[in-house]
């Protein structure tokens, strides 16, 4: 089979063009192991450009991420420093320097740590000639050209994420955690709590989050935020980690996320 590789000026071409047998290239981790697994449905690669999709752009208190954004750039950009260790810790230095942003928000469990950072920090998805939707109704639909992500600049020392792997630095996660939690360790106001690999894809906890609310993150709290860990999440078996294990380790690395251990 014939695959042919097109290179179009701007993101709003790209879109036009996709359709059936044509896939987006970005950073190419997703779409190339797909193709070298065998993927028979892709007829045409298409590529964009569009330096829009390379840029970190501040306005205010938002910081617009271009979803061609690699997690090398991640880690390059001043503005987006709160970052920098979920970027650090996703792949090798040839997947950083390839992995984009926009990529990692169609990644499927065990993979996709980027997006469970990005759910804590209420991202909001710009999809080519469609409005901007929050991240978590766009995990549950994943369809069309991500061409950026909007973030609100994190209060300092708000924003935590843990991730679990047996193989470390670089080793695909068993789970991640990420946690946003304004005004800790005083009365927290806004929490937001996200799971990785404890789901067909990163979720919000509820129960987590209604623990924290309103309270300071002593050990009373931190104790009620772990009896809820495992709330409203359907982990599952792979060749990463088991169901139960996932199970066992979430609350104890819950706890360890809330009391910012290394």
């Amino acid at each position: 089979m014939t695959l042919t590789v097109e290179t179009v000026p701007t993101v709003a071409d790209a879109a036009r063009r996709l359709g059936t047998g044509v896939r987006y290239l970005g950073g190419g981790t997703l779409v190339m192991r797909a193709l070298n697994y065998g993927d028979t449905s892709v007829s045409t690669i298409l590529r964009s450009s569009d330096p829009a999709l390379t840029r970190v752009e501040t306005s205010g208190d938002r910081i617009r991420i271009g979803a061609g954004v690699t997690m090398a750039g991640v880690m390059a950009s001043r503005d987006l420093e709160a970052l920098h260790p979920v970027a650090r810790v996703i792949g090798g230095p040839a997947v950083r320097n390839m992995g984009t942003v926009g990529g990692n928000l169609f990644a499927d469990p065990p993979y996709g740590d980027f997006a469970v950072a990005l759910l804590v920090l209420d991202a909001m998805v710009q999809v080519e000639g469609a409005s901007e939707v929050p991240l978590e109704r766009f995990l549950g639909e994943r369809r069309g050209l991500v061409s950026a992500v909007t973030i609100r600049r994190p209060e300092r020392g708000a924003f935590r994420f843990r991730k679990v792997s047996r193989v470390k630095p670089k080793g695909i996660a068993v789970l991640s955690m990420a946690a946003y939690l304004p005004g800790a360790p005083g009365r927290i106001t806004g929490a937001r709590i996200a799971y990785g690999n404890m789901g067909p894809r990163p979720i919000r906890v509820a129960a987590v989050e209604q623990a924290l609310e309103g309270r300071g993150l002593d050990a009373g709290t931190i104790a009620s935020a772990a009896g809820a860990a495992l709330q409203g999440v359907s982990p599952q078996t792979d060749p990463i980690a088991s169901e139960w294990y996932r199970r066992e380790v979430a609350p104890v690395h819950l706890r360890r996320l809330l009391e910012a251990q290394s």
